[in-house]
């Protein structure tokens, strides 16, 4: 062996440092099991990556913006209060997303049934007295572009709120949060093939409403 080889030999290998991840490159994987030990930081970071989305989602389901950042929070105070419970058997994204949908079919039904108490509600006799102004509409051509691109996704909006909860949480969860047939198909808790199903139910009914705008 040489002197030079017999030299290096003799220094001792350094010891290599424990992996040390950051929150923000951390998987989501890692930082539930983070949140499941107790770490505030990791959770912080989970709500920082899926509090848009989640909020997003929510009020593409609802029209409500209000109610959907509402829910968004019972949405992670959710995944909070069950994180012990949580395991990685899916992506944590399909966990949460089923979690956001779950709370907005439910508030959904919760409108329907307020809904159908008001039509059996009486009028009070100064509803009846009261003069509602006529809403005339404007027959002025539209010649603003920034306008009409608005009112179209106003429309497209309003469209949505009119699809059964099952095609709207479908369509939803791919055209406006991108997840994938296979994602979507853990969010809903029913085959991938139903998901297609759905979401092109849900692209035939919108068309349809929607023919002045295409």
């Amino acid at each position: 062996m040489s002197r030079l080889m017999s030299s290096a030999l003799s220094y001792p290998l350094p010891i290599e440092a424990p992996r040390v991840v950051t929150v923000d490159a951390a998987s989501d994987h890692e930082l539930i099991a983070a949140v499941q030990a107790g770490d505030e930081q990791a959770f912080q970071e989970l709500v920082r990556r899926y509090r848009n989305p989640i909020t997003n989602f929510l009020f593409r389901m609802l029209d409500d913006y209000d109610r959907a950042v509402e829910l968004a929070q019972e949405t992670f105070l959710r995944v909070y209060a069950n994180a012990a419970r949580y395991r990685a058997t899916f992506h944590f994204s399909t966990y949460i997303y089923r979690i956001a949908t779950n709370l907005a079919i439910s508030e959904l039904r919760q409108r329907r049934r307020r809904k159908l108490v008001s039509l059996f509600t009486p009028w009070s006799r100064h509803d009846e007295d009261e003069e509602t102004p006529l809403d005339i509409p404007d027959e002025r051509p539209l010649q603003d572009t920034d306008l009409i691109e608005r009112e179209r996704r106003a429309a497209v909006a309003r469209a949505i709120q009119t699809l059964p909860e099952k095609y709207r949480a479908a369509l939803v969860l791919r055209d406006v949060e991108g997840l994938s047939y296979d994602d979507i198909a853990g969010v809903l808790n029913i085959s991938e093939g139903t998901v297609k199903s759905r979401i092109n139910r849900a692209r035939g009914l919108l068309r349809d409403k929607l023919r002045a705008y295409l």
